[in-house]
This record gives C-alpha cells, structure tokens and sequence, in this order.
C-alpha cells in the first residue's frame, strides 16, 4: 500500500522536477497542515503531551521497573545484533 503520508514525491526524477519548479516560482510548495483542522490537532495534541506523565503516575513502582527492565532489554538486544532490524 502507498504510503499517503507524503507530500513530495518519492521518485528522484519526479522530486527534482518538484524542487525546480517551487525554486523558479512555477508553483508555491505544498503546505503540509493543508487539510487539517486546527481544533483536532490541538486536541490531540493536548491528549499526546499529558500521556507519558499520566500512565508513569498511574503505575506502581514495581510495574515502572518492569517497563525499563524490558526497554532496556530490547535496546541491548538491538545493540548485540544492529543489522538484524534493517
């Protein structure tokens, strides 16, 4: 499936034609927001700033040491084999 996150191209042909025409003023570049609206990203990210802090202080000691134990876990096992997550 394409990946529609984008606003430029993928293909360096098409990118660089892109890139020329915004430089010579053929065409503005694309704003990314275009599309969003305002009152739904504030609202997520008000929800996104608050998360971390909220679930760290809705958990025990003992579950917020099994949740580093376990990332630190998982990043020495990246760091003992770093091709494998290419």
């Amino acid at each position: 499936m394409p990946d529609r996150s984008r606003k430029r191209p993928r293909d360096p042909s098409q990118l660089g034609k892109l890139i020329v025409d915004i430089a010579v003023g053929e065409i503005k570049d694309p704003d990314p927001n275009t599309g969003k609206d305002p009152a739904a990203v504030a609202l997520g990210r008000k929800g996104g700033m608050k998360g971390g802090k909220a679930r760290a202080a809705k958990l025990t000691a003992d579950e917020r040491s099994a949740s580093a134990r376990k990332a630190a876990q998982a990043r020495w096992q990246k760091a003992r084999h770093p091709t494998t997550d290419r």
